[in-house]
């Protein structure tokens, strides 16, 4: 299900030019000096409605937070959002996980988070989901030695299965749980991830590692993903249903 479009949309993105950065390419590179005296730079690929982006940019005033978001009108509300509680490192992109290569410079990135992507079940569909190995040479390029990926779902055999394409890939695998709540609320929620937890819903989460045998884009040829089909153990059909409900609202 596709977000409607807001309302003076336009008008919205205007008045919100101050954090949406247009030509991102512009700061390849540059990012942390560029928008303030920054630490480190985190990113965050898909941000929704921005729940999690604006607790994020508070929670860790010294890193610039750079957000990017494919649908503009969770996007113009994700901006609004961090207008709104006025935080000044935060800084958004329309775009998807396809910019990556022309806006960050190897090496730029301390964190990424990666909050309840499409699982994308069928086989054939495998290289389409944001933990195949096409997309993990990405981030592994841009994060610096050491840096992280935070990666958050409700789809516990799409996390089983992005387990096993990290470890190939030659990331460190740390914190990895499939129930991230058992004993609490934990860390920052997403907008998704509260409605989930309201309906009962496990969280699984991990973080990754880049290490010096973590491959990266210039690594060469990807490896074929056969058999590659998950099995959702709520029921495909339902886990579908959730997630139309729920469009655009991390």
């Amino acid at each position: 299900m596709r977000m409607r479009r807001k309302p003076n949309l336009d008008a919205r993105l205007e008045k919100c030019a101050d954090v949406l950065v247009e030509t991102p390419e512009d700061y390849r590179g540059r990012w942390k000096e560029s928008f303030g005296a920054f630490s480190s730079l985190h990113v965050e690929l898909g941000c929704g409605k921005g729940r999690f982006t604006a607790d994020c940019a508070a929670a860790y005033p010294d890193a610039l937070l750079l957000a990017i978001e494919r649908v503009p009108s969770a996007l113009v509300m994700a901006m609004e959002l961090a207008r709104a509680r006025g935080l000044s490192n935060v800084r958004f992109v329309l775009g998807d996980v396809g910019v990556l290569d022309t806006i960050l410079a190897p090496s730029e990135v301390e964190t990424i988070y990666l909050n309840f992507p499409d699982p994308w079940p069928k086989s054939r569909d495998a290289k389409l989901r944001l933990t195949a190995p096409n997309f993990l040479r990405r981030y592994a390029l841009a994060l610096s030695p050491g840096g992280e990926l935070q990666f958050k779902t409700d789809n516990t055999p799409l996390f089983d299965w992005s387990a096993e394409q990290f470890a190939a890939e030659g990331w460190t695998l740390d914190e990895l749980t499939h129930d991230l709540h058992e004993h609490g609320i934990t860390g920052i929620l997403t907008g998704y991830e509260v409605k989930f937890i309201e309906e009962g819903l496990k969280i699984n989460r991990l973080v990754a590692r880049r290490t010096a045998d973590t491959k990266t884009l210039l690594a060469g040829e990807l490896p074929r993903l056969r058999n590659a089909s998950l099995c959702d153990a709520r029921g495909y059909e339902e886990s579908m249903e959730t997630h139309a409900r729920m469009e655009g609202g991390q």
